[in-house]
Order: C-alpha cells, then structure tokens, then sequence
C-alpha cells in the first residue's frame, strides 16, 4: 500500500517519548516550552504557542486578531476548511476569493479588485493559505492590507522550512512574522512535523503572543501584573474566556524530535518532487512550476489532469491512495446554504475537477515512486 501521506516515526522519536512518560511531567511541562523556542527559532520568528492542533491555533488566532461577530475575512477557496471556519467560530463571516490558475494560490489581484469595490472598513481581515507548500508571496499581501487597514493571518500549515524571496532579494521563511500578525502549523501525522495531533501559532508580536497564552488555557492566569489581587501561591484569575487547547508534554516532546530532522526530510521531499517533474515533463500531466526565488515546501505533489476519475480508481486498484485536496469550501452544503453555488469561483472549481494529489513523504522509496509514475502514465501519458 502507497499512501498519499505517511508520518516517519524513528527510534530516536520513540526514545524521547519514552523519557517523557518517565519524567515527572506529561502535559504543561518544559517539553513545551522547549518545542516552541526551538520552532520559533526554525522559523525565524520571535514567539511561538503550541496548541493541540491546527484547526485551535486558526482559531485561538483569529480570536488574538479580533475576529467578532460583524467582521469580514477574505481567504482562499483551495484549502482544508478549518482555514474558513475559524471566522465562524469567532461569528464573523467568510468571503471566498478565486485562487491563481497557475500557482493555485489565493489571487492577489482579484483580492484588490474585490477590496477596491466595497465600501471602506468592509473587511478586517486576510487569510493567505501557502497550499500544498508553494509560499504565498506576504510582502505583497502586507503592503496590500496596510493600503486598507488589514491584519494578516497566514495558513502556513503545508508549509514549514518554505520561503519565498522578498523585494530585498532576502528569503522569508513562511510563518516567520516579517509580514504575517500571525501564522499557524499543523502536526497531523502527513505533515511534515508529525505529532499525531498538535499545532503551533507564531507571532512577532508581543500582544498578540501574550493574548494567546490566555486564551489556550481557559483565560486563567498565575501572573501577578495581570491579576486584580493575589490572595497566595495557588491563587488565580480567569481574565477572559478561553479554552483548553494546551498541548501535551508527549507531544511536544514528540514534535521536538521530529523537529530535528525537518530540513533532512525536506531536502527528502524535493528529491522527490524532481523525479516526478522529469517523469511528467512532455506528457499530458500537469503539474506546477515553482519560480527561482520560491523554494517550495511540497506538503503535496498536485497533478493536473483531464482523466481525474479514471487515474484515481487505477491507482486505487493498485493500491496506491492518491487524495483530492480540496472540495473548493464554498461548495461545502454547509457554505452553499449561505448563498455559494456552483460558478462563484470558476478557477477554484475548475482546479477541483482536475486535481489530484500523489504519494509525497519523505520515506517514499525510488521503486515505489517509480510505481506511482508508471501507473500514472499509463492513463495519463
């Protein structure tokens, strides 16, 4: 069995998990701590709060940003939904912006155009999605949402290690905080710092990052300069409603040991991503085109193609479990009853009749990509 996505767990993961369950703390010890300044530090940036997943750290972020009800967010229609939805947790609403036809990424152009014709103060608030690990450009997002009052909440969860190269010719690494508010990860076992469940928001700025720490642990605070009094040592103050989306010290523990090996496993991953280039270089088989400047992150080998149906169940009859990402959100049933419908978005959907996304992990071995490509071919080629 070939799977789209795996999670690499070797001995030294084991290992630290071990000394974890034998150490005195499993859960608000100092293995979370540890994860997150080594994350921070991975990134680039200055703040990072580990949560118990991706879809908490979109929405403990979008509650750090101010997202309430009334506000209005633009994002991308190409991506998981938790990238929408956590404006409705908060009670604001979603509009969907067509994505790039050839980078499949949230059109920076129809994002103006849609910005320029609403009346000043519609909107609040941008979330750029860096899909399947092709880094949106943030410098020009940021001088976007400063021409209209934004803030930035960047998606990067496909894309941890990726960068793009800024105006300055100096890489940014996505999630970084140079251009984002905030940024958000995941670690479901396919990405590429796998806990099981986990996930991380950062930040360069300090109010946002000391709104967060409040916020993933039900609001309550220890910290005298916070607290209105302080009867003794157990005494604390719920300041806020929160929510308990703390991480646990296994995780983390397991996320840090993971963490060391990040870059082998994205070099691993551009391997891979080469051979699938060279194998479907003059064929019927699309695929996109990464600029100098842009080093990707391939979270997903996205192909494009007009036999979408027929490739997936021969692939499934070869055991090889290709995946679909995504269902364009809008057409959801849950979306569609809040006015979308078919031709809204006619890239995003155009993208979702041809897409398909094919195996890419890091222990993906040369024979069994070699499978793939052949397989792939045959309908294809």
């Amino acid at each position: 069995m070939i799977p789209y996505g795996r999670q690499h767990i070797t001995q030294a993961d084991i290992e630290a998990v071990i000394a974890t369950l034998q150490s005195d703390y499993l859960t608000q010890g100092p293995a979370i701590t540890q994860f997150e300044n080594n994350f921070a530090q991975y990134i680039g940036c200055k703040y990072a709060v580990a949560v118990t997943n991706g879809t908490a750290a979109l929405h403990l972020a979008a509650m750090a940003l101010g997202v309430k009800a009334g506000s209005k967010v633009i994002t991308t229609p190409i991506t998981f939904a938790a990238s929408a939805n956590c404006i409705k947790y908060c009670g604001g609403d979603v509009d969907f912006v067509d994505i790039d036809p050839q980078t499949f990424l949230l059109d920076i152009d129809k994002v103006r155009a849609k910005l320029a014709a609403a009346p000043k103060g519609t909107y609040c608030g941008i979330v750029p999605v860096d899909f399947a690990g092709y880094p949106i450009d943030m410098e020009a997002y940021r001088q976007l949402a400063n021409e209209y009052g934004l803030w930035l909440l960047e998606d990067a969860c496909h894309a941890p290690g990726a960068y793009f190269t800024d105006s300055k010719g100096i890489p940014q690494m996505c999630g970084n905080g140079q251009y984002a508010d905030a940024a958000i990860f995941s670690f479901h076992p396919v990405k590429h710092i796998a806990t099981g469940e986990g996930g991380m928001i950062t930040t360069n700025r300090q109010d946002i990052y000391e709104q967060l720490l409040l916020l993933r642990t039900h609001g309550i605070t220890k910290n005298p300069a916070l607290m209105s009094k302080n009867d003794g040592g157990w005494y604390q103050e719920m300041l806020l409603l929160g929510y308990n989306y703390r991480l646990s010290d296994i995780l983390a523990t397991l996320g840090n040991s993971q963490l060391q090996r990040a870059n082998e496993g994205m070099q691993q991953r551009q391997q891979i991503a080469q051979r699938y280039m060279a194998a479907f270089k003059d064929t019927n088989v699309r695929y996109t085109h990464i600029p100098n400047g842009v080093y990707h992150g391939y979270h997903l080998f996205v192909i494009q193609t007009e036999h979408r149906l027929e490739l997936y169940n021969h692939l499934q009859s070869q055991q090889i479990f290709a995946q679909v990402h995504y269902v364009p959100c809008h057409l959801h049933p849950y979306y569609r009853q809040q006015g979308w419908t078919d031709g809204d978005l006619p890239h995003a959907e155009h993208y979702y009749s041809r897409t398909l996304s094919l195996p890419m992990y890091p222990t993906l071995t040369n024979q069994q990509q070699d499978f793939v490509i052949e397989q792939v071919l045959a309908i294809c080629g």
